[in-house]
């Protein structure tokens, strides 16, 4: 296509660029419009070169500008033949250097190129990005066309049945009337006997093409309900598998509610069409009718269609949850859910008569102690269109609960195998009747797999067991699924954890955050796609130390306390203590990152660079704060108001920079209190909670606030400043200090040792420096 061509079939934003480069009076966008075609075929980079070629360019240019001229004359169009005879004017002043005016065009055709380039390059990228929706949306604009087709064919089949029902009723008024008038000679009655044949015949092949007709409007719809039925609704439901565990999957049933009743509308009017047939059959009917032969097949055929698409219009649009639950798919015995059910064909006639029941593990296995439930509440519910937001039909069941049964076998069962309570799966039931037009047919819908506790510390386990089914299993219905549960293949697994964070926070994790789990997976590796994570790896109850346990901890922690900071990107989180090394140490003093423990359960901590005597830079860390800590103090507060005594126990917050270079003040700056200092709220914490003590040659981190608790005010540690080896013993309990027993202050002299504490903190070189190079050597300081 030719390049001036491509430029004028560009977006809006990229022709706004064209009009801006041709806003010059170099080169009138006029000219460049009407010899679009000459002017891209010439050599110009040449002709800036060749003064020749230049004036025989410069000279053609004119003679096709006086062309120009000619046809706007003729055509009378008045105004351009003024824009042209003035650009011509304007380009007899190149007479005296062609070069320039070829240089001049050259340059403009150049420019083209880079908005063209850039349109091409947005293109590519937006078709990255949008490719499967572009996907998804042309599949469903074929779904539209073909539906349309259906109704189409619906309208025209109408149509046929009127034409056909007035043939059938001319020839059987012509019959009649020969049967009741006697032909005068045999002539006539011939005559009318082959008029008769002739409208007979007609008939019979009208009835023939009308069924012909019904046959193909039946494999129209036939081929609708597979695409709804084997693809969209499976799709739709794999989707709300993914959706209860956190993916941002689009789970709206509208779309699938129009398509199914648009299909079963028609599939009532094919029925109904049939019926007519029966109804002129029973008029008019003669030997070899097509009618008489074909309908009873044509009838069980399109009520099997029919009932085939009810029967999967049935479904649970809400998974069951409870209020206060971790997510959905886990309930606890003697406590509320709730569950929704939609019928996806809308009739508006049905509203308030279709009753919905609920049930109960209609097909429960026969499995050694496995659990049975009665559903408590309002078990039966009319599908009505009321409780929808969109209308749909609805039974929206919001106060059920589960009670166990009394088992008086001894929980014994038809197989060996034994599940633990958070691994066993149970099913919910729902049943309802759709009658209408003569059509009965028994409906069943089922929820997903759901987990029953029946106490809050299994909501942990549970909850895993619901991430690990709906993440690995596509069969809805295997309820003995943990019996050999299968491996999860990382990069599944990895999206699955990500949507945790994303479900959680509206923020995802990215490559680098998710490198790190890998690593603490699966150890060091340049590719680990083709690594698998093992059901007990991830979670098996009784066992503390899972990934699961660690992961969630974590996860709980940061929406309960740190939600906004991790949204806005300020905390790295998951970053190995080898990469935060490498990675600070290459930064300047006072550079500093979040990351979450990797031996605390649910614990933050962070990095900064110091310098030494040296000049060599090093890593400090102190000891994670958890939600004891964040209960009492924001974490950005403490970040704010963190400090560690310097030379001449100056106190200082070595927290300058976040990583990589932004300004502490600037990245956190938007949730401090207004009130700083003594007036902060927080400030009898800092004073009080937050003073840490290094595990280096000398006490570095002291409160600001010494004289005050020597007033008085009492001490209460929690968190101690250590090395970059901290968390080696990170899982270790604290040896508490011997000041913790005194029951005096112990800030102020003793009976029997006065000031030596005081001594020691305001002169810390006193201190051994051997004494704190062995990290095991001595237990982390808490004061």
């Amino acid at each position: 296509m030719a390049q001036w061509e491509r430029l004028r079939q560009l977006s809006a934003v990229y022709r706004q660029q064209l009009h801006e480069l041709y806003d010059r009076d170099a080169l009138p966008m006029d000219v460049r419009h009407y010899l679009s075609v000459w002017i891209e075929k010439q050599e110009w980079k040449r002709a800036a070169r060749d003064h020749d070629l230049a004036m025989v360019l410069f000279q053609v240019l004119l003679e096709n500008l006086d062309i120009q001229h000619s046809r706007f004359v003729q055509e009378e169009s008045f105004l351009l033949q003024h824009n042209i005879r003035r650009h011509k004017q304007n380009v007899q002043r190149y007479l005296d250097d062609p070069c320039a005016l070829a240089s001049t065009i050259l340059w403009f055709l150049e420019k083209e190129k880079e908005i063209l380039q850039s349109a091409d390059l947005a293109e590519q990228v937006q078709f990255l990005q949008v490719e499967q929706e572009a996907m998804e949306m042309s599949s469903q604009q074929e779904l539209e066309r073909k539906m349309a087709g259906l109704r189409n064919e619906v309208q025209c089949m109408e149509h046929g049945m009127t034409c056909l029902e007035e043939q059938q009723d001319e020839f059987d008024f012509k019959y009649q009337t020969h049967k009741m008038e006697a032909a005068v000679d045999e002539a006539m009655k011939k005559e009318q006997v082959r008029i008769l044949q002739l409208l007979v015949n007609r008939l019979n092949e009208c009835r023939k093409n009308t069924l012909s007709d019904l046959n193909k409007l039946l494999d129209r719809a036939e081929d609708l309900i597979g695409l709804l039925v084997k693809k969209e609704l499976v799709e739709w439901q794999r989707r709300q598998q993914k959706a209860c565990i956190g993916a941002p999957d689009n789970v709206c049933l509208d779309e699938l509610e129009k398509w199914f009743t648009c299909v079963a509308v028609c599939l009532f009017q094919v029925r109904e069409f049939i019926s007519k047939l029966e109804e002129l059959v029973g008029k008019v009917s003669y030997d070899n009718d097509p009618v008489k032969d074909q309908r009873p097949a044509l009838q069980r055929r399109a009520d099997t269609l029919l009932k085939d698409l009810l029967k999967s219009s049935f479904v649970v649009e809400t998974q069951p949850s409870m209020p206060q639950g971790k997510g959905p798919l886990v309930l606890r015995t003697n406590v509320q859910f709730s569950v929704k059910t939609r019928f996806l064909v809308k009739f508006p006639e049905l509203n308030h008569s279709m009753k919905v029941n609920v049930s109960m593990d209609r097909e429960a296995p026969h499995m050694k102690g496995y659990r049975r439930f009665n559903v408590l509440g309002t078990k039966s519910k009319f599908l009505n269109m009321a409780e929808s937001q969109s209308g749909g039909m609805v039974a929206d069941f919001r106060h059920l609960s589960l009670k166990e049964q009394k088992s008086g076998g001894g929980g014994k069962g038809g197989s060996d195998i034994s599940l633990s309570v958070t691994e066993e799966l149970h099913i919910i039931n729902f049943d309802t009747v759709f009658e209408m037009k003569g059509l009965s047919v028994e409906l069943q819908a089922s929820s997903l797999p759901v987990v029953i506790i029946s106490n809050s510390s299994q909501q942990q386990s549970a909850w895993a067991s619901v991430l690990w089914f709906n993440m690995l299993s596509q069969d809805t219905k295997d309820v003995t699924f943990f019996a050999n549960s299968p491996a999860a293949a990382w990069p599944q697994f990895a999206e699955m954890l990500s949507w945790q964070f994303l479900f959680a926070t509206k923020r995802g994790l990215n490559d680098d955050q998710l490198e790190m789990i890998a690593h603490r997976l699966f150890e060091k590796k340049l590719n680990y796609d083709s690594c698998k994570v093992a059901w007990a790896r991830f979670s098996k109850e009784n066992s503390p130390d899972t990934f699961w346990v660690w992961f969630d901890g974590i996860l709980v922690m940061v929406k309960t306390y740190l939600e906004n900071l991790w949204k806005d990107g300020l905390i790295m989180g998951f970053v190995s203590k080898a990469k935060e090394k490498s990675l600070l140490k290459k930064k300047q003093r006072g550079t500093f990152l979040l990351r979450f423990s990797e031996s605390v359960i649910g614990g933050i901590t962070f990095s900064w660079v110091e310098i030494d005597i040296n000049g060599k830079p090093f890593v400090k860390t102190v000891q994670p704060f958890t939600k004891v800590d964040l209960n009492q103090i924001p974490f950005h507060e403490i970040i704010r108001n963190f400090q560690i005594l310097e030379n001449e126990n100056i106190p200082e917050n070595p927290l300058v920079y976040l990583y990589p270079n932004i300004p502490k003040d600037k990245a956190f700056g938007k949730y401090y209190t207004e009130k700083t200092g003594d007036e902060s709220p927080y400030i009898k914490y800092i004073k009080t909670k937050l003073m840490f003590v290094s595990k280096e040659n000398t006490l570095e981190a002291w409160s600001p606030m010494l004289y005050d608790m020597a007033q008085g005010e009492g001490l209460e540690p929690v968190n101690g400043l250590c090395g970059e080896g901290v968390e080696q013993n990170e899982n270790h309990p604290p040896q508490n200090s011997p000041m913790e027993s005194l029951p005096y202050d112990p800030m102020l002299p003793g009976p029997d040792e006065p000031d030596n504490l005081l001594m020691y903190l305001n002169t810390p070189n006193l201190l051994d420096d051997g004494l704190f190079d062995n990290d095991n050597a001595l237990p982390d300081f808490c004061l």
